[in-house]
């Protein structure tokens, strides 16, 4: 993909970065951790019926210029970009999204993150899956345990595959599941079609938008449900009652900005 149409300078100031910008780990998590604060996970446009696209220029209109949020594919192939941009060695890696999932189940294969090689060590990243996004990079490293200024993580594996997995107060829960099989761009459009277009896609039943907070926790909503959990992990959920109220939150809390004659008529309101 050319990276012509993606001005870096531009996204640095989107995410409030202006730390280094050598390819290095302190780089790499500047840079996660920035984009996780201020780029929220949404999926506004999908439940508006309107075209996700995946080239750099309309991700740069998107997600750069009108100020908006997206889903992985959108998340992390703008992030993608920018480490190339900067000399990383990066590599596009399919997942399986597991959140909320058994093991016996086999979901569609719809997730995108990156693999990044520094100085003979694997890290991952991820900026696209939503209340669970890791704010810094993983080590690819099996059955240890990792801090970062959120939910730790660890990387574990059951036959040929992989699990990235969060550590939540009931225990480790899978994220998503790996085989190192890259993602090219026409795997992603065929992904991205299916889920912002097929009936069956959970981004097409329910309201998302996630974004970290610089103090360790998050802010979520989930269809009517506003939740604020902070760094010890308590939270502090309220109902949105009516389009009013949720567009005031979509604006203070995740800086998405939208006209009250936007035809919010999603599934799974109570309003």
């Amino acid at each position: 993909m050319t990276h012509a149409q993606l001005d870096l300078s531009a996204y640095l100031e989107r995410i409030g970065y202006d730390g280094p910008l050598v390819p290095s780990l302190a780089t790499l998590n500047g840079i996660i951790a920035a984009h996780t604060q201020c780029i929220p996970f949404e999926n506004l446009d999908v439940l508006l019926g309107r075209e996700i696209a995946l080239d750099n220029a309309s991700l740069r209109k998107k997600l750069i210029e009108n100020n908006r949020g997206g889903y992985c594919f959108e998340q992390n192939g703008l992030l993608i970009s920018v480490l190339e941009i900067l000399g990383f060695e990066v590599a596009p890696i399919s997942a399986r999204v597991r959140i909320g999932s058994e093991r016996d189940h086999i979901p569609p294969r719809t997730h995108l993150f990156a693999r990044v090689e520094i100085e003979g060590t694997s890290w991952f990243a991820d900026v696209g899956v939503g209340g669970l996004t890791p704010t810094s990079a993983i080590r690819f490293v099996l059955d240890v345990t990792q801090s970062s200024s959120h939910e730790p993580r660890r990387i574990v594996r059951e036959g040929d595959l992989y699990f990235h997995q969060v550590l939540l107060d009931d225990g480790w829960k899978d994220v998503c599941d790996f085989t190192l099989e890259q993602m090219p761009l026409i795997d992603r459009e065929v992904a991205n079609w299916y889920t912002s277009t097929h009936p069956e896609s959970h981004f097409r039943d329910r309201l998302l938008v996630a974004r970290a907070t610089p103090e360790g926790g998050r802010v979520t909503i989930q269809n009517d449900i506003f939740n604020m959990r902070n760094a010890a992990g308590v939270a502090n959920k309220q109902k949105i009652t009516s389009k009013e109220d949720l567009l005031q939150i979509l604006a203070r809390h995740f800086g998405l900005r939208f006209d009250m004659d936007i035809p919010l008529t999603f599934p799974n309101l109570s309003w």
